[in-house]
């Protein structure tokens, strides 16, 4: 069987091993550069690739396409596969054939990386055999070639979900749905609900389902889709119908089964944060890990680089990294959380956001703001007209400077820029190791 794979990087390259490992005969193809390290794996194992292009008679031919997520349908190569009629599928759903492990699965706009972080954290403290995959660890195919695990715990994007179709999370975690790439939906809001709501999709009355019932469209989609799972709502607030909640002192999951501790034990602090930890706990007790385990992991968990990290305070001057916050929800809850007056540090490659949300709140706590992008047109168009002093800036460097220059001693520098970073960085590691380094010098 012919197994074409688009994109040689840790997923595609993991699904590459795990294929020549079951038979295929694989071919691999990037239109950019491989790096170093990805094409030695592939020549250690003999997987036949090429680079800086496509070759359509290599790709057309083959059975199947595993593609990386980070290709949009509309990439003419995989117009052209999809017009020949040829199935093409996430590296994920192609790993879970070969595994009969237990899947945890996070997805939702925001707070993916913590949450996904938090459950694998909790989970390898329990002392299971687990696998950290999808967004953040390892590609879940190497990881199943090389030495297969009990329970892999497994950020999903949107894109992922897009290509599985037979894949079942064992436990699903949904956080929320605001909007966020919404130029790979054709900027229709209920296309981007219809992918996470994916993550739902061949459960069985003994999974689960955890989600947040203040999200705007996730109870509508459970009205509409009726799934047979367990539901296991929850909510940083109190209310009617959760089955996880804080209160101002106390930290309350009522199922899969009873836990409390108090919130001031907690590692992270933040109405956001709640929802993370609710969620994650939620998933650890359904998986079966023990209470005091639980209450240890939930104090002791050290947060996830890139997400409201703080990284210096110079010349009396907080600086902190919030470069994960590539959607305006994710702004929001990071603004939510200053309580000294901020400089605020966005812009990117917009993908359609709407900025009106975040009006009230720039103006209640910020002191200024500095533009960081190759564009910054849309900022100005949004931004300028709220009476705050403004810097437009194109590179790190220049964005720092402009920070020094508008901060004042006992302010907070907020890097939260609501948008992709390809437009001036590689990612948005890149983006936040930057604004880190500056920030220090």
């Amino acid at each position: 069987m012919k197994l074409a794979i688009l994109g040689a990087a840790e997923s595609g390259v993991g699904a590459a091993i795990l294929a020549q490992q079951k038979n295929y005969d694989v071919f691999v193809s990037d239109m950019g550069q491989i790096s170093e390290r990805y094409k030695n794996l592939l020549n250690q194992h003999n997987i036949e690739w090429e680079e800086s292009k496509h070759t359509p008679e290599r790709i057309l031919c083959a059975d199947e396409v595993i593609k990386s997520p980070g290709i949009p349908d509309t990439a003419p190569m995989v117009a052209a596969i999809i017009k020949a009629g040829i199935p093409i599928l996430s590296e994920i759903e192609f790993a879970a054939r070969y595994t009969n492990a237990k899947m945890l699965c996070i997805t939702g706009s925001n707070g993916k990386t913590t949450t996904t972080s938090l459950i694998y954290h909790i989970l390898s403290k329990a002392g299971f055999n687990v696998g950290l995959a999808g967004n953040i660890g390892h590609s879940l195919a190497l990881q199943v070639a090389q030495g297969d695990k009990d329970w892999y715990v497994i950020e999903l994007s949107s894109f992922q979900l897009d290509n599985m179709y037979n894949f079942r999370a064992n436990i699903a975690v949904l956080l929320n749905i605001t909007p966020d790439h919404l130029d790979r939906y054709e900027f229709c809001m209920q296309n981007y609900v219809d992918s996470k709501m994916r993550i739902l999709q061949n459960q069985t009355e003994n999974d689960a389902f955890i989600y947040w019932t203040g999200d705007e469209y996730i109870p509508t989609e459970l009205c509409k889709l009726k799934p047979v799972s367990q539901l296991l709502p929850f909510n940083e607030q109190t209310t009617t119908g959760t089955l996880a909640h804080c209160s101002s002192e106390m930290f309350t999951i009522i199922a899969p089964r009873r836990f409390e501790m108090p919130v001031s034990e907690l590692s992270l602090q933040g109405k956001h944060n709640l929802r993370n930890m609710l969620a994650a706990a939620q998933a650890a007790l359904a998986a079966g890990v023990e209470d005091e385990v639980l209450r240890e992991a939930l104090t002791d968990f050290p947060g996830v680089e890139h997400r409201l990290q703080k990284v210096c305070v110079k010349d009396g001057v907080t600086y902190i990294n919030d470069s994960k916050a590539t959607n305006v929800d994710a702004c929001y809850c990071a603004l939510d959380a200053m309580t000294t007056p901020t400089v605020l540090i966005i812009g990117g490659r917009d993908k359609g956001n709407d900025y009106s949300q975040l009006f009230n709140i720039v103006s209640e706590k910020c002191r200024a703001l500095v533009y960081l992008g190759a564009d910054n047109t849309k900022l100005h168009e949004n931004f300028d007209n709220l009476g705050l002093p403004i810097a437009d800036t194109h590179s790190m460097k220049e964005c720092i400077e402009a920070c020094r220059n508008l901060a004042q001693p006992g302010d907070t520098v907020l890097l939260s820029p609501c948008c992709a970073s390809f437009d001036l960085f590689k990612n948005m590691e890149d983006r936040g190791e930057q604004f880190m380094e500056l920030s220090q010098a």
